[in-house]
């Protein structure tokens, strides 16, 4: 009986279809248990905050206490990018925690990219991971503005390391190509669940089909079925991301954000090629309303964007993933900017909620007196931030100090979200400004006064 997580995404489907996950749910909890740290989410966060914690200190007890099954969230759905990228720019970095803490933040980022390919190595978790940096195209004279203001703010802080291309990419209507080197290809759901059982093997135990309704210091509260069960916990971690929009003890504290992939089926090696997208690379353009792709290891396009709208109450529903009016937009999108890609077949289509923060700004938040400590506000930056917070937990749950934990992330907390109906109409309007930005400089051939007001909402 093939898993009805087989659909969540090309990525876990992948999985199933050449025989290495059947995705079927762990164990659900059937007992009141004592631990030392229990972590609420299966996805990178708590994967990655389990994984540290354990090679630190072996002996300690960890539950992963999971909803669905491990990566059935934004890990198992994303765009495979483990990048450098932080949902603030370093100058808004700067602007609130001064210049060096912005440099050390950066530093940390472009660091952490290295330390998810060295772990998956060591570990034997065959991800696919390959490091080409990001192909970024600026395809107008607005676009060609930002990309020069990139690559200025890179030499501003002598961190990153981006520079021109000096050949022509495949991208339609490219005028100049900016490289961002911090950046590796790899498929999500091979990381997520192959680092699932690492975990395990290291002695941590993954509950599945385990709801957490509610927390308190040093006690959690599931509910499997009608059954509620206890765990208690000097530490709790709290990872959900997104799906904490749904807990009354953070549902103002993130927002969920949907974000919609398509995979193409393969293409011949002479078209990627002909394009100049090589394995390892991922790709991006300056428009406002995001878009992200890669090749993957077996040549197709995985490409996603922006574009769903924000749901009254931060409802997160299984038919919010699939918006055919999105993924129209996805393929006719692919097309302009590749044309040899125009007639390829569209394979899977999916989507997800990310989770966005009030300031835009991810952190890791530690009350020593509760013994909580939460982590996430990626923005859909999440595949290497993930890796940095778990490490970062590990270091704050065992009270090491580090340069992890003096980060100007840690110890921030983003203001909360309005109540409706100002989230709802705040988050559609601010979509909505992001698609009149791109009409806007399509007409004008200048950077939008419209982008320009949003900036500071979106962690520019």
């Amino acid at each position: 009986m093939e898993s009805s997580y087989r659909g969540v995404s090309f990525w876990l489907d992948s999985l199933v279809a050449a025989d290495t996950d059947t995705l079927a749910p762990r164990p659900a909890l059937d007992g009141d248990i004592d631990v030392d740290v229990a972590i609420i989410g299966g996805g990178l966060t708590g994967l990655w905050s389990a994984y540290y914690l354990l090679k630190q200190q072996p002996r300690l007890t960890v539950a992963v206490l999971e909803r669905e099954i491990a990566g059935f969230g934004a890990s198992g759905r994303n765009g495979g990018w483990c990048s450098a990228l932080f949902p603030a720019s370093t100058s808004a970095l700067e602007r609130r925690h001064g210049r060096a803490d912005a440099i050390a933040m950066r530093q940390a980022m472009i660091d952490t990219i290295d330390e998810v390919g060295r772990v998956a190595a060591a570990e034997g978790i065959d991800c696919d991971f390959a490091k080409r940096g990001t192909l970024l195209f600026a395809r107008s004279k607005p676009q060609l503005t930002r990309a020069e203001a990139e690559l200025a703010e890179s030499a501003e802080y002598g961190v990153d390391r981006h520079r021109w291309l000096d050949r022509q990419t495949g991208a339609t209507g490219t005028l100049a190509t900016l490289l961002d080197p911090s950046c590796a290809r790899l498929h999500p759901g091979k990381l997520v669940r192959g680092l699932a059982r690492v975990v395990e093997s290291l002695g941590a135990t993954i509950y599945e089909r385990t709801e957490v309704t509610e927390w308190k210091p040093g006690l959690v509260t599931t509910r499997a079925g009608r059954e509620v069960r206890t765990v208690r916990a000097g530490t709790i971690v709290v990872a959900t991301e997104g799906y904490g929009a749904t807990l009354a003890q953070t549902r103002r504290r993130i927002l969920p954000l949907y974000s919609l992939m398509i995979a193409t089926e393969p293409l011949p090696d002479h078209v990627w090629d002909e394009l100049g997208i090589e394995h390892g690379h991922t790709f991006a353009d300056f428009r406002h309303l995001l878009i992200y792709g890669q090749r993957t290891a077996d040549n197709r396009f995985a490409f996603g964007g922006r574009g769903a709208r924000y749901h009254w109450g931060s409802a997160i529903r299984g038919e919010y993933d699939r918006v055919p009016r999105v993924f129209e937009h996805l393929r006719r999108t692919l097309g302009e900017l590749f044309p040899q890609a125009r007639d390829a077949a569209i394979t899977h289509g999916w989507g997800g909620p990310l989770g966005v923060p009030r300031d835009w700004h991810a952190g890791v938040d530690h009350d020593r007196t509760s013994g909580v400590i939460w982590a996430g506000g990626y923005v859909g930056d999440g595949l290497s931030t993930t890796n940095l917070a778990g490490r970062t937990v590990a270091h704050l749950a065992t009270n090491t100090e580090s340069e992890l934990t003096t980060l100007p992330w840690v110890g921030h907390r983003s203001p909360q979200w309005e109540p409706e109906p100002l989230r709802f109409i705040g988050a559609n309007l601010g979509l909505l400004a992001m698609s009149i930005a791109d009409a806007e400089e399509r007409v004008t051939r200048r950077p939008s006064l419209a982008a320009r007001l949003m900036a500071p909402l979106v962690g520019g």
